[in-house]
């Protein structure tokens, strides 16, 4: 597993992170879950990421690898759904962040997103200041901004964060085009959210009204399948070795589907005239194509 500078705030991530909202599930056996995420770290994966809206994820997080806490980066958003406490308050991020630290079962977060607020709560210095108090109190090691576009822009103008995570994968250019080579000069460090595009090339026909329509119509577009390369290894390698990229999260319950995704980054870059195709597809049939929230 390659492992990599997560921009300037001297930690380091592997390649591969895994997403964590796959674990939310109430149906998932607690036998299973354990194991899987012990899989996760057998394979070398040391970021994980979860959040408040995940359901489950961040207690069976603690549940299962409170005992383990050293050897992974821990990754959780905060900003909305905690009882008694109005959403995008300083109060309510001061509370979310201690409501985590509980289910995680630790003493300290080490990368907490405001979750996808937008441009005008980023102008809010009671919701920055709470996360930075937190820092400053030595609950959270580096405060973070999840999101897209402009508000994704809106957060890295802010020059208050140390990482971004945002959409980024062959149907989701549009950070790459127009966020990145602003976020890596100031040191931040930048996690890759959606690398799969949500595997579009599950579906023979439009998945109309699902959650993947949109990248399933931009991979259509793009046309692909073409390319000779299997899709998920395709997918990956694009995102992984995407200079400025330091790791991109993948959620799966298969431990099987896990060790397939390290072998594909594990097989390093694409050829370059692989990129520059995929680069030169996704610019050609841009329709506005912006970030998908």
């Amino acid at each position: 597993m390659h492992i990599r500078d997560l921009g300037t705030t001297g930690l380091q991530v592997s390649a591969l992170g895994y997403g964590a909202g796959h674990i939310s599930d109430p149906s998932l056996d607690e036998a299973e879950v354990g194991r899987l995420l012990g899989a996760v770290l057998d394979a070398g994966v040391t970021l994980i990421d979860t959040a408040r809206g995940y359901g489950l994820s961040e207690e069976r997080i603690g549940r299962h690898l409170h005992h383990r806490r050293d050897a992974f980066i821990l990754s959780t958003k905060v900003g909305y759904g905690v009882e008694g406490f109005d959403d995008w308050t300083g109060p309510c991020i001061t509370a979310g962040i201690d409501l985590a630290l509980r289910l995680l079962k630790t003493d300290r977060i080490d990368v907490a997103h405001l979750h996808s607020c937008d441009a005008a709560t980023l102008h809010r210095d009671d919701v920055l200041r709470a996360l930075e108090d937190a820092v400053q109190a030595g609950k959270v090691r580096v405060p973070a901004y999840s999101g897209d576009n402009h508000d994704l822009a809106t957060a890295i103008d802010t020059h208050r964060f140390g990482t971004i995570q945002a959409s980024i994968s062959v149907c989701d250019q549009h950070m790459i085009t127009h966020h990145l080579h602003r976020a890596k000069p100031q040191g931040l460090g930048v996690i890759a959210k959606r690398p799969v595009a949500n595997a579009p090339w599950r579906f023979s026909e439009r998945p109309i009204g699902h959650y993947g329509e949109d990248y399933w119509v931009r991979w259509q577009a793009m046309g692909l399948d073409e390319l000779g390369v299997e899709p998920r290894e395709l997918a990956l390698r694009f995102v992984a070795w995407t200079w400025g990229v330091d790791s991109c999260i993948v959620g799966t319950t298969n431990i099987a589907h896990l060790r397939a995704n390290a072998e594909a980054i594990s097989r390093g870059p694409l050829p370059d005239d692989v990129v520059s195709e995929l680069r030169r597809r996704f610019q050609e049939n841009d329709r506005g194509w912006v970030g998908l929230t």
